[in-house]
């Protein structure tokens, strides 16, 4: 007996696991993330692994859509916090399924006055072993898998709302200050022409003061341009998860968003029903209800108790005693009914939660498909309207060379030119956010030239990356 318990306490310890401390440094964290870059051995190493293959040119000349999407999956701490708390549900799933341990207690007694010859001392030893009964431990497995499933498919989710960012951020920071800058020349040209005319009594003052009007919205309007660009910048440099600092020198690609798909090339309507029946939010919230169903299952099994196993020795004064016993929670004051009746509201709650996103789903492939169709017809006529209005420049320009106008007409045609080009840029991104909408409500990138990556490339590299890390 002296021999046992510490026999006990170094089985135990031999079981145990230790902990390791893993503090965070604020400053050296802020340190690491200011050091980002683009062109980090970081971001080709995860393109390589998501990719499958070897990148030969790196760093790419130019950073379109995919390559920085590519760094913005390699970078951006949504994926990691996605993945970890994947990990917690995932690793829940060991802790739903453990079973409860046994336990051992020992008792001793001494006689005051034992028989004659006998040892005083009754020694015992009581092992008291848990049963759980009604398929209990496979309902709390099955909801840590349903949770699990939510998980790994909420992780896909924040993959795509990345890219989305990513997106919808480098649409924004489109440039255009050149023909702004070119739109403020002319029109000081312009305004220097009439200055010149109204010297010479050729031109009336409420022209002058019309053109310097109009060239002080151009200054206005140019600053303007550049302040919304430095800030379009930082946020596509936040959407990607560098600092503004890391896109200093590097040149920003976006030709993919110069062409639009036309109606006929967007998935047809069996085709999007299919896909809003895959969208990983909509899966997600049918793994919660199908958690849901099972919590009430559990509480519904926790109506009938667990029974407890009590085997036990006990040296009495020379004789041997063996014993057995059986014990149980008696279901006489209350029958888990609360429990249930909060088991059963909660499902009812995950199921209103799923028609809620599905609805939702839904509601944005019609709205998508019906603003792409009127973004496309706008910016179709937007195009029509400046390649109209560079004829109109070469007219101009041709009766400029031959005497037939003057400089002042020629200069107008070029700013009505530039103002066309301006408002076909505007009607294009309008298109191509309508576009970004439709892919965002399929969950899925439309057109030939776009990065075919699945989640699970994203979260598999992901993972290759961090569990490389010390």
């Amino acid at each position: 007996m002296k021999r046992l318990f510490p026999m006990m306490e170094m089985l135990l310890i031999a079981g145990c696991t230790s902990y390791t401390p893993r503090p965070l440094d604020a400053s050296q964290q802020q340190s690491a993330l200011e050091a980002r870059r683009l062109d980090a051995p970081a971001v080709r190493l995860f393109a390589e692994r998501s990719l499958g293959h070897d990148l030969t040119l790196w760093p790419p000349h130019s950073w379109d859509f995919d390559a920085l999407t590519l760094a913005a999956f390699t970078f951006h701490p949504d994926l990691d916090r996605d993945q970890a708390q994947r990990l917690v549900a995932e690793t829940a799933v060991v802790t739903a399924g453990a079973r409860p341990n046994p336990s051992l207690g020992t008792s001793f007694q001494r006689s005051q006055n034992p028989p004659t010859g006998t040892s005083p001392w009754t020694n015992g030893i009581n092992l008291d072993i848990p049963l759980e009964t009604a398929g209990k431990r496979d309902y709390r497995i099955a909801q840590s898998l349903h949770l699990a499933d939510a998980a790994r498919l909420r992780s896909a989710e924040a993959v795509w709302q990345v890219r989305s960012r990513v997106r919808v951020s480098l649409l924004a920071s489109y440039p255009t200050e050149s023909r702004v800058q070119r739109q403020h020349d002319l029109q000081a040209e312009i305004a220097t022409i009439l200055e010149r005319r109204f010297a010479l009594g050729s031109a009336s003052q409420p022209e002058v003061t019309q053109a310097h009007l109009f060239l002080n919205q151009a200054t206005l309007a140019l600053r303007d341009n550049q302040k919304q660009q430095a800030e379009n910048l930082a946020r596509l440099a936040a959407a990607v998860g560098i600092p503004a600092s890391a896109l200093d020198g590097a040149e920003i690609a976006y030709a993919s968003f110069e062409s639009l798909l036309p109606l006929s090339a967007l998935p047809a309507a069996d085709t999007r029903r299919q896909a809003l029946l895959a969208r990983p939010d909509v899966l997600a919230a049918l793994a919660d209800y199908e958690a849901a169903q099972s919590a009430l299952q559990l509480e519904i099994a926790r109506q009938y108790p667990d029974v407890s196993l009590g085997p036990g020795y006990t040296y009495d004064q020379g004789l041997r005693r063996w014993s057995l016993g059986l014990s149980l929670a008696l279901p006489i004051m209350n029958r888990n009914e609360g429990p249930i009746a909060e088991a059963r509201a909660r499902r009812e709650v995950a199921a209103a939660a799923f028609l809620t996103v599905q609805a939702k789903a839904i509601a944005e492939v019609d709205e998508a498909l019906t603003s792409y169709a009127h973004a496309l017809q706008s910016f179709e006529s937007a195009d029509l309207l400046l390649q109209n209005q560079r004829r109109k420049e070469r007219s101009a320009e041709s009766a400029l060379r031959v005497g037939e106008a003057d400089r002042l007409g020629w200069l107008s045609a070029q700013y009505e030119t530039v103002a066309a080009d301006l408002a076909r840029i505007t009607t294009l991104t309008q298109a191509q956010l309508s576009l970004g909408r439709l892919e965002d409500a399929l969950r899925r990138p439309l057109g030939a030239q776009a990065l075919a990556l699945t989640a699970e490339q994203v979260i598999s590299a992901k993972h290759q990356r961090n569990g490389s890390q010390p």
